[in-house]
C-alpha cells in the first residue's frame, strides 16, 4: 500500500549550520494518528514545518500520495496545518473564518456554504456560527480552528501542539473529541505534542524525536513496555533504570550484573555480553510483599534474581496513586509510582521492610 505521507531522509540544516532535523525516515498510513513527541527543540515542529512548507527542506525528500512536494509551496500542498494560537481572524465571524480556505480555492458561495454549516455542525458550533471569535472559549476557537482546516478536505491534517493552550478537563474532552472525529473522517493526522500522556492517548504510532533525530518509532504500547533507547525509557512512562554490565544472553533472556546483584529481563536487539547495559523496569510492573508475612525463597520461584529486599522511606497518597520511596541496602535507592491497590498500601508504612519483585518479561535490557 502507498504510504499518505513519507519523509525519506530529510535534513534541516540552519544558516549558521545548526542541524534541527536529521536524517528523518517516516513512512505515514492513509488515516493513521501519528503524534511527534519529545522535548522542546528537538525538532519535532520544524519536521512539522517542513510537510507544510512553511520551513525548507536541507536534503531529503518529502512525498504525499506519492507526489514528490519538496519545492510545492504552502498554499499548493495538500495539507492544512493548525496552530496552537489557531491563527484566527478576529475581524471575521465564525462561519467567515471556517469559509476562508474555501473562499481562496475559488469555490462557488452555494456550495462554500453548504460546507461550511455542515462543517460547523459536525464540530458542534453551529449556535455559534455567526459570532466573533475573539468572544469565544479556547475550547469554541480550538473547534472553529479544527472546522477551518477539515473543511478545505486536505490529504494530511498537521496539528502543531493544538491544545495546548487548554485547561486540563477541557484539554482531555476535546483530545477524546479529535480522536473520535479523526476515526470518523478517515484523515491522515500528524500531531505535533510534548506531552506524553497526550501522545499515548490519541495516537496510532509516536515518534519519539531527541536533538534533531528519531529515537524511536512505535505504537504507545510498545514503547511504554519496550523502549529501546536510554533516553526513550528515561522520556516515556514511570521507569526504574538500573545500569550494569551485560553478563549472559540467552533464550530471550538475558541477565544483567547490577549494584543490586545479578538481575534478569528482556533484551532488545542484541546488546554485547561484557558491554553496559541498562534495565528498564515499568513501574507497574512491580510487586511488592511485607517481608515479614512473605518467604522470600517462594518468591523466587516465582521472580527468579528479580526479588530485592528494601525498606519504605517514604510514602506518599496522591487520589488512587501512591508514590513510594525504597531504601535498599547499604545505600541504594528506588522510587516507584503506582496505584493503591497495586501496592498494597496499608502494609506499606514508612520504615517497614518489603520485598520488591517483577518478571524477567516485563523489564527491557538495552545497550
Amino acid at each position: 500500500m502507498r504510504a499518505d505521507l513519507e519523509l525519506i531522509g530529510v535534513d534541516k540544516v540552519y544558516d549558521n549550520g545548526t542541524p534541527a532535523v536529521i536524517d528523518f525516515d517516516l513512512a505515514v498510513e492513509k488515516g493513521e494518528f501519528i503524534a511527534f513527541l519529545g522535548p522542546s527543540g528537538c525538532g519535532k515542529t520544524t519536521t512539522l514545518r517542513m510537510i507544510a512548507g512553511f520551513e525548507a527542506i536541507s536534503g531529503g525528500d518529502i512525498f504525499i500520495r506519492g507526489q514528490r512536494i519538496n519545492d510545492l509551496p504552502p498554499e499548493r500542498r495538500p495539507t492544512s496545518t493548525i496552530f496552537q494560537n489557531y491563527a484566527l481572524f478576529p475581524h471575521m465571524t465564525v462561519r467567515e473564518n471556517v469559509a476562508f480556505g474555501l473562499e481562496v480555492k475559488r469555490m462557488p458561495r452555494a456550495a462554500r456554504m453548504a460546507k461550511v454549516d455542515a462543517m460547523l455542525h459536525t464540530l458542534g458550533i453551529a449556535d455559534v456560527a455567526d459570532q466573533r471569535t475573539e468572544r469565544l472559549s479556547g475550547g469554541q476557537r480550538q473547534r472553529i480552528a479544527l472546522a477551518r482546516g477539515l473543511v478545505v478536505e486536505p490529504d494530511i491534517l498537521l496539528l502543531d501542539e493544538p491544545l495546548g493552550a487548554l485547561d486540563a478537563n477541557l484539554r482531555r474532552t476535546i483530545q477524546a473529541e479529535l480522536k473520535l472525529l479523526q476515526r470518523n473522517l478517515g484523515i491522515t493526522f500528524v500531531f505535533v505534542t510534548h506531552a506524553q500522556s497526550e501522545a499515548l492517548t490519541m495516537s496510532d504510532r509516536i515518534v519519539v524525536m531527541n536533538q534533531g533525530r528519531i529515537e524511536q518509532i512505535a505504537t504507545p504500547y510498545e514503547l511504554y513496555t519496550r523502549p529501546r533507547t536510554g533516553f526513550v525509557a528515561q522520556f516515556i512512562g514511570r521507569n526504574t533504570i538500573l545500569d550494569g554490565t551485560l553478563s549472559s544472553l540467552a533464550d530471550g533472556r538475558a541477565l544483567v550484573r547490577t549494584a543490586f546483584g545479578p538481575l534478569a529481563g528482556t533484551p532488545h536487539g542484541t546488546p554485547a555480553t561484557g558491554g553496559a547495559a541498562k534495565l528498564v523496569i515499568p513501574s507497574e510492573s512491580f510487586d511488592l510483599f511485607p517481608a515479614a508475612s512473605t518467604d522470600a525463597a517462594r518468591l523466587r520461584e516465582t521472580y527468579g534474581p528479580n526479588v530485592l529486599e528494601g525498606v519504605v522511606a517514604q510514602r506518599d497518597v496522591v487520589g488512587h496513586m501512591v508514590q513510594l520511596g525504597l531504601r535498599i541496602e547499604p545505600s541504594h535507592a528506588l522510587h516507584l509510582d503506582g496505584h493503591v491497590e497495586q501496592f498494597h498500601i496499608d502494609a506499606l508504612q514508612p520504615e517497614s521492610r518489603v520485598w520488591i519483585a517483577w518478571q524477567a518479561n516485563e523489564a527491557t535490557v538495552i545497550a
